[in-house]
């Protein structure tokens, strides 16, 4: 189907070089406990692999935010969060080479400190992220990371 045959509502989703452009919400924690962060390394298996990240993502349709990071959290690394404040939020845009769908992608996303009330900690298995790891405050800014975990460390050391 070619730019001009679809449907109004679907055509605006196209930019003017063809490249889906669409919007996604997602909802990030900040869990501190003990002077560390709990962090999660994003797969191999996609842009970004190997970077740093908070635990989080996108929200299903419906989804209420603070629902979405508690699953995010326990799908990422087994324990289960409890969203407390919103810290923020960022917005950025996501080029085709960034994102798994090869879409132009707008993040926004929410983000949440959160304390940990329970679970034992996991990588997640066939996931978005690998490895699921507290990471002392301290050393988060030597690693190698997303844009959002940089933002958000600023964020909250700002406070």
């Amino acid at each position: 189907m070619t730019h001009a045959a679809l449907p109004p509502e679907l055509a605006r989703m196209v930019g003017p070089d063809g490249v889906v452009q669409r919007v996604r919400l997602a909802a990030y924690a900040w869990c501190e406990q003990n002077g560390a962060v709990l962090l999660t390394r994003i797969s191999v298996n996609g842009p970004g692999g190997g970077l740093w990240t908070l635990p989080g993502g996108g929200l299903d349709f419906g989804e209420d935010p603070r629902d979405g990071v508690i699953r995010e959290v326990a799908e990422e690394t087994g324990l289960e969060a409890m969203p407390g404040d919103l810290l923020g939020v960022r917005s950025a845009v996501l080029e085709p080479g960034e994102t798994i769908s090869g879409h132009r992608v707008q993040t926004v996303g929410l983000l949440y400190r959160a304390a940990i009330t329970g679970g034992h900690l996991r990588n997640e298995a066939d996931g978005s992220s690998d490895l699921a790891h507290w990471v002392l405050i301290d050393e988060v800014e030597a690693l190698p990371q997303v844009d959002l975990l940089r933002w958000a460390n600023r964020l909250v050391r700002d406070e």
